[in-house]
Order: structure tokens, then C-alpha cells, then sequence
């Protein structure tokens, strides 16, 4: 919302230079961007929130400004100059859904000339972001931006029947809008319709053909106050926001719209010429009546923490627009909000009407009591052991959305799940909620890279969200993803060629699982399409994937345009923590020796070693204490499709020194289980 700084000066006077004015503001809460110069004059940029219609004006900052100057907003005085011809005579208005549309104002200037708007009006609304159109569009515009009250004239002469019916629309009606945009309509939608045809979108946008144009003369001019969720369903519907639409939908003044009509009108004779009808027409079936608000003067003290005088509470408020009457033990007041304030409903609202104006930064920072004991979340203190075993190895946490492109979540979504569609989505490319975290997370190395980063360890624990069969709440699963690439060790300049590979991430992996006292796992083929065939594996517990993890696949890789290897891992954090930690068991030092065999075989590059571990360990040989894999040779005079690992097993005896004939009898059985079960050779 762009407010000028000379504007604003007609409507109050302003005794604070514009930079300061900007600041003042700013700090009771109506934020301003920016202030930018503009000739004489200067722009004051504001970023408004939504509950706040009241200052998308000029005449609403003014009321804001007035309060800090202590001074006050006021618009210029009306002289309408009317016919003895009424307005009633000429048409009429008829409103067939008062839920809808509440108030319709209708006044009637004939024999105005339409032409290029003067120097002052064209170069005002040029400032504020808006082009200039003819002087009857500028005009409308122009009290918009002054009063915040959204109008539409109407060639009084192209309405068929000459009058004007509020209502919703008929099925199969179209209306052509002033975009040039042929539109279908629906029966939910309201519209502006004369004695046979929609003619505008109520509160929206008007239609094109009763649009003012050169050979206009008489003008019916439209101000009325419009259901702002009526409004809102329109335009989403329609995919159309106008400066209408934005302030309708937020909710306008309803008291509003006779005033601005006749502002509106008085500036048409001025610089347009033309008679103006006597007597508007201002329907308004049921009034709308705001109750008043109690408001405890102890309790702004209570929620605030600030020391304010009883007559300075009232004064912020009066001037505000309030009207205030004392209750009998003169500790409480019943404030009635203004009709431009339809944020105001209850005792909190009008305390932060008090605190903004009194000052924010005069609110001391405290903690509030407690008398009891906090205590960790369910398995709380597994999490904090798992984020600072990442934090050890380097890893950052980043936090993403949990709404994404859907198109990116499909990638990584897990078989058969389908993505819950957002039906309001608050930003345009993310319309639906994750059913993973390696979408968010590979954004961020993209940008990572982008901004030059090449060494990027990253990890997120968060909800996803999934479709079930009630459609109340979707399943919500937590979840733990890394991605990792680049440098294994980034700070040890002696490592500067060590790159992270997939196992490094299976080392990782097996470290956060080692922390959780997670013992009984394996590791399988990973199925995933979105991870590398040759360098993925899945995590197993008693039968049942929990996660996988490997490089991303060369695919997907691309998608992301990464030309350095990357890879993840997405595991269900929800079930791990449910497993139960391994027994701690205290164990003596062993009092005897342990004695080592290597095994080098050849076998087939399509086995996993994980198979061959277990297998070994399945032996039920009691004096077998570790197998581990210490070499991989893949390189030359090896026969097509094999691969050489080495082993190491360690034996020993809790309660004697073995034998070397024990050692080869029970080191035999492991060489005899690999070469019948895996068709191994010995090296």
C-alpha cells in the first residue's frame, strides 16, 4: 500500500518530517517499507496485515498519524450541488440477497463529459501505483485511495431497464469483465445485474459492456458494502484480485459507502461537469449493529505490564474513533469500536490498542510463573542424543516447509501414497503437504550450491503427512532425512581429497543407530527408484524397512542439475524410537586370547555382503566374536561379474585358551558355508 507523504498532509496535520512519520508508524504496528522520494512529494510504502482494511487509505494512516501528532484527521468538506430531479425517478435498486450484500448506495450524475484526467488528479494516482485511465475511472480511483471504499460507475444508459439488481448469478450466465476476459459464472457468485444480464462482479470487478468509454454522458455510480467471505470465494474462484477485491475481502467500512459516493460524485461535477441527481439511493434492509466492548482497566496492567493512566487509556481510544462510556465504578468502560475497525471484538483487542500507542518497546521482557516441573516430550531426550550425534559429524539442521511442489515430493514419495491437496494454498507452487523431507532438503543443497557452497551435511526431523481413510486428519509420520556431499572431512586440510561416498553415510547411518542402542538390523537392496542402484541399501528391523539411503540416482540428479554425487537418507523416525534399546549388560575383560583369520574370496558382484555376514553369523558358532569386511578389490585379472572381499574373524573362549586345531575346525565351517552357499572361491 503506497501512501503519499503531501497527500496525507490535506487529511491531518502532520507536525514529523517523512523518515520520522515512517518510524512513529512503524512502531505501533503499521510496518512501512520504505521511503522513497518522489519530486516534492514522498512515498511511504507500507506492508499491512490483513487484519487492518481501516488503513488501506490515506484517510485511515491519517487517523493513525493524527493520534502521534496530536492533532486530527479529517476529509474535505462536501458541497453537492443537486437537481430538483430525483434520483429514484431515474432508476432504482433492488437487493434480492441482503446476507450478501448488505448496503448498496446508488447516485446519478447526467451530462458529464468524459476525458483525460487534469495534471494533479493523473500524477496523484501515477504515485500510488495506479494509471491513469479517463477522469471518471481516476475519480473512483482516487477516493479509493483516499477513503479506502472501492466504487464502480456504470453507463447509466447501457443498463438495460436502467436499473440495477443485486443478486447471485443464473446458471449458465457469462459476463465479459473489464479485462477483456469472458468468464463463467456460478450460482454462489454474486453479481451486479441491470433489469436483464450481469453487469459487474460484485465487489470485483465491473464488466465490459457498461464500462464508461468517450461517448459516456450520464453515469450511474455504484458504492455499497459486499460479505467479504461472499467476496473472497469469488475471487479464488475466479482467479481475479483487484484493489476491490483485496479491501472487500478484508472488510470495508459499511458506513462508509454513502459518504464516499457523495465525495465521489461532488469530484465528477467539478472535473467532469454534469448534473447531479437529488437523493441517493441507499438501500439498506437490516442495519448492521456492533455490540460494545467491555474493557477492565486492571486488566491492560495485567496483560501488559504497563503503567497507564486511566484519562491516557481513554484518549488513545477516543482518538482512535472509539466512544467510551465509564461504568459506574468508573474501573471498566464499554467501548464501542468504529465501523471501520473490524478487527476490534474483544477486551484483548482494545488492550492492543492501548499497548501499540503507548509503545511496545516500554514492555519489560519476563517470564511467566509456574509452579511445577517440566519434563521431556516421549522420547525426547533419543531425539537430542540423534541430533547432537549429527551435530558431532558436522551436520547442520535445517528446517523446510512442510507445504511443497508436489511435482518434486513425487519423486521421493513412498510407494502408493498419495499427497494431500491443499485447497487454499498460501504460495502458488506448493499445494501440497510433504510426504517426505528429501524435497526440502535437496532445495536447500541447491541453493547451497548455487551460492558456491560445495561442501553441504545437512539433516531434518519432521512430520509428513499422509492420506487415510477419515477425511478429518491426515496421518502424520515423523521422519529423519540426510543429505550429504562434497568433502568427507571439510576442516582437515590433510583430508581435502576424501569425498563423502556411501559409506561414509552407512557409517553415519550406523552411528545414529549405535546412539538409539539399536542392535538387531541388516541391510538389504534398496528398491527406491530415486537412489542408485549400485550404492543404496535399505534398513531392515525384524523384517520391516525402516529407511534407505545411498546416492541419488543420476535421474534425479539431474532434476536437480547437481553435477557433484549426493547422497540421502530417509528413515521413519517414529518407529525407531519405538523399538526398544538393547540391554546395556556389563562384561569383564576377557581373560583369554583372541585369535584372527582373513578370508579372501571371490564372488559374484551382484551378492551383498550384508548376506554373507549374516550367513556366518547364522552358523550358531559360539567363539566367533566379530566379522568384518576390511578390503573390496574390484580392479583388474578378476573373471567378468566378480568381486573380491576380504574378511576378518575373530575367535575366542570365555573360559579356556583355544586350540589351533578348534580355531581351523570352526574357521573350516565358515569357508565350507561360503563356497556351497555362495559359490565363493578362495584367493
Amino acid at each position: 500500500m503506497k501512501i503519499s507523504y503531501n497527500w496525507l498532509k490535506e487529511l491531518v496535520e502532520i507536525d514529523l518530517p517523512p523518515r520520522e512519520l515512517a518510524e512513529r508508524l512503524t512502531m505501533v504496528g503499521l510496518p512501512v517499507d520504505s521511503v522513497e522520494q518522489v519530486g516534492d512529494d514522498y512515498i511511504l510504502e507500507f506492508d499491512l496485515t490483513s487484519n487492518r482494511p481501516d488503513c488501506l487509505s490515506h484517510f485511515g494512516i491519517a487517523r493513525e498519524a493524527a493520534l502521534l501528532c496530536n492533532s486530527r484527521a479529517e476529509l474535505p468538506l462536501l458541497k453537492l450541488q443537486e437537481s430538483e430531479q430525483l434520483t429514484r425517478d431515474v432508476t432504482s435498486v433492488e437487493i434480492l440477497d441482503a446476507d450478501l450484500c448488505p448496503r448498496y448506495v446508488a447516485r446519478v450524475v447526467l451530462g458529464a463529459k468524459v476525458g483525460p484526467s487534469p495534471a494533479w488528479l493523473a500524477d496523484r494516482l501515477q504515485s500510488c501505483g495506479i494509471r491513469s485511465i479517463n477522469n471518471i475511472a481516476d475519480i473512483t480511483n482516487y477516493v479509493l485511495l483516499e477513503q479506502g471504499q472501492p466504487l464502480h460507475a456504470f453507463d447509466f444508459n447501457k443498463l438495460r431497464g436502467r436499473r440495477i439488481v443485486v443478486r447471485t448469478a443464473r446458471p449458465g450466465e457469462m459476463l465479459r469483465t473489464l479485462d477483456g476476459v469472458e468468464r463463467q459464472l456460478s450460482r454462489e457468485m454474486l453479481v451486479i445485474a441491470d433489469g436483464e444480464r450481469p453487469v459487474a462482479l460484485a465487489g470485483i470487478m465491473g464488466g465490459e459492456e457498461t464500462e464508461i468509454s468517450a461517448e459516456t454522458t450520464d453515469i450511474l455510480l455504484e458504492s455499497a458494502y459486499f460479505s467479504p467471505a461472499s467476496i473472497r470465494r469469488t475471487s479464488r474462484a475466479l482467479g481475479l484480485s483487484t484493489e476491490a477485491s483485496y479491501r472487500f475481502e478484508r472488510g470495508a467500512d459499511y458506513e462508509a459507502t454513502l459518504r464516499a459516493a457523495n465525495r465521489c460524485v461532488c469530484l465528477i461535477c467539478e472535473l467532469a461537469g454534469g448534473t447531479l441527481l437529488k437523493q441517493a439511493i441507499d438501500v439498506y434492509p437490516q442495519p448492521i449493529v456492533r455490540e460494545p466492548v467491555g474493557l477492565r482497566y486492571r486488566r491492560v496492567r495485567a496483560l501488559t505490564g504497563l503503567e497507564v493512566d486511566k484519562p491516557e487509556v481513554e484518549r488513545i481510544l477516543l482518538s482512535l474513533g472509539f466512544t467510551i462510556e465509564p461504568l459506574l465504578h468508573e474501573e471498566e468502560w464499554m467501548v464501542l469500536p468504529p465501523t471501520f475497525r473490524t478487527d476490534i471484538s474483544r477486551e484483548e483487542d482494545l488492550i492492543e490498542e492501548v499497548a501499540r500507542h503507548v509503545g511496545y518497546d516500554k514492555i519489560e521482557t519476563t517470564l511467566p510463573g509456574w509452579g511445577g516441573s517440566g519434563s521431556y516430550l516421549v522420547n525426547e531426550d533419543r531425539r537430542r542424543k540423534l541430533r547432537q550425534t549429527l551435530a558431532d559429524y558436522g551436520f547442520n539442521e535445517a528446517i523446510s516447509f512442510s507445504f511443497v511442489d508436489g511435482s518434486r515430493d513425487e519423486l521421493f514419495r513412498p510407494g502408493g501414497a498419495d499427497a494431500i491437496e491443499l485447497r487454499n494454498p498460501i504460495i502458488e507452487n506448493a499445494r501440497h503437504m510433504r510426504t517426505n523431507l528429501l524435497a526440502g532438503l535437496l532445495e536447500a543443497v541447491a541453493r547451497n550450491f548455487n551460492f558456491g557452497t560445495r561442501n553441504v551435511k545437512l539433516f531434518e526431523t519432521g512430520k509428513c503427512f499422509f492420506k487415510n481413510d477419515s477425511e478429518q486428519r491426515p496421518d502424520e509420520r515423523e521422519r529423519l532425512a540426510l543429505v550429504v556431499t562434497g568433502l568427507a572431512r571439510e576442516d582437515d586440510w590433510k583430508a581435502q581429497t576424501e569425498t563423502v561416498d556411501f559409506y561414509y553415510l552407512k557409517g553415519v547411518i550406523e552411528a545414529l543407530l549405535d546412539k538409539l542402542h539399536l542392535k538387531d538390523f541388516y541391510l538389504e537392496r534398496s528398491a527406491s527408484s530415486y537412489l542408485h542402484p549400485g550404492q543404496s541399501a535399505a534398513l531392515i528391523f525384524d523384517g520391516r524397512t525402516v529407511g534407505a539411503f545411498g546416492r541419488l540416482h543420476p535421474r534425479v540428479a539431474a532434476i536437480y542439475k547437481f553435477k557433484q554425487p549426493v547422497f540421502v537418507a530417509e528413515l521413519e523416525l517414529d518407529r525407531l524410537l519405538d523399538l526398544p534399546a538393547a540391554r546395556i549388560v556389563y562384561k569383564p575383560l576377557p581373560k583369554f586370547p583372541t585369535v584372527s583369520r582373513d578370508i579372501s574370496i571371490l564372488i559374484s558382484n551382484r551378492l551383498a555382503y550384508e548376506e554373507i555376514k549374516r550367513a556366518i553369523e547364522g552358523l550358531g558358532i559360539a567363539e566367533i566374536r566379530s566379522v568384518k569386511l576390511f578390503d573390496v578389490y574390484t580392479g583388474k585379472n578378476l573373471p567378468e561379474g566378480s568381486i573380491s572381499l576380504s574378511i576378518n574373524l575373530r575367535y575366542r573362549s570365555d573360559d579356556r585358551t583355544l586350540t589351533e586345531e578348534e580355531v581351523n575346525e570352526r574357521h573350516e565351517r565358515v569357508v565350507q558355508l561360503l563356497k556351497e552357499r555362495f559359490g565363493a572361491e578362495l584367493r
